[in-house]
């Protein structure tokens, strides 16, 4: 991985496992740190984006569902409930520290249609010039299966790739990635260090996410794929304590590292 005086660019991503509780109401501790350690690192001169997931579990804890709707229009009216409330509590709890954000909701054809991708390279760039931080979720309520990624796992290696990211930064439930599911099995192996994604490693990750989200190990392992195809290193981490993201910059270990395949 690159050390930290070369990193000035970051994408980190953040799941609903990590920003809420199982009652699907929002970590304000949680959350609350990750908003004061990005800023922090703003201050220092690092350039953040973060893809935020959430929306549809805190819409669904606001309305007092028990859990995430099973059809599309029920995660739709929970999405543009949670995304109201998951942007005031960023705006809010940024704005502490002086730090100014910006909401971005997009879709797979935001990438893919030309025009558009121009528009999203534009307003990453302007925003950055402006010092402020975007943040982006999938645009649940308009997004149907032909136009979205499904997860922000994938988005946010994606969100990498289109602004020239150093890094990207996954924060999960989980410390990392193990040989089998260390819930589950007490003989688990933690593995710090992912030199090249085979089939043997995504046999490791399962196909388990959490109740309140999308993906799971193994989306998080597509994701650094496509990352890493853009020559950029991927930290898979748990992200109960954000402050961790301290050490990953200070080029010290923390969750696994899945190397890129860069051109040298």
């Amino acid at each position: 991985m690159n050390n930290a005086s070369q990193i000035k660019r970051i994408v980190v991503k953040v799941g609903t496992s990590t920003l809420t509780y199982e009652t699907g109401k929002v970590n304000l501790r949680r959350m609350e740190k990750l908003a004061r350690v990005l800023s922090d690192l703003a201050n220092s001169g690092v350039e953040i984006a973060l893809v935020s997931s959430g929306a549809i579990g805190i819409g669904a804890g606001k309305l007092g569902l028990k859990e995430r709707p099973a059809d599309t229009p029920g995660r739709q009216a929970a999405a543009t409930v949670g995304q109201c409330e998951l942007m005031f509590m960023y705006d809010k709890l940024f704005g502490e520290y002086g730090q100014i954000t910006g909401q971005l909701l997009i879709t797979r054809s935001d990438f893919e249609n030309e025009e558009r991708h121009g528009n999203l390279c534009n307003a990453f760039n302007k925003l950055f010039e402006y010092g402020a931080l975007p943040i982006i979720n999938e645009n649940d309520c308009v997004g149907v299966e032909e136009i979205v990624f499904g997860d922000n796992d994938s988005l946010s290696a994606h969100v990498a790739k289109i602004i020239n990211a150093d890094l990207l930064i996954i924060l999960s439930d989980i410390d990392g990635l193990f040989t089998s599911n260390p819930r589950e099995d007490e003989n688990a192996k933690f593995i710090p260090v992912v030199e090249e994604i085979t089939d043997e490693i995504l046999e490791f990750a399962g196909t388990t996410g959490s109740s309140r989200g999308t993906g799971g190990m193994v989306t998080k392992l597509h994701a650094a794929q496509i990352a890493s195809k853009a020559g950029i290193d991927t930290i898979v981490m748990n992200g109960k304590n954000p402050e961790d993201i301290y050490r990953v910059l200070d080029g010290r270990q923390a969750g696994t590292l899945i190397k890129s395949k860069k051109v040298q």
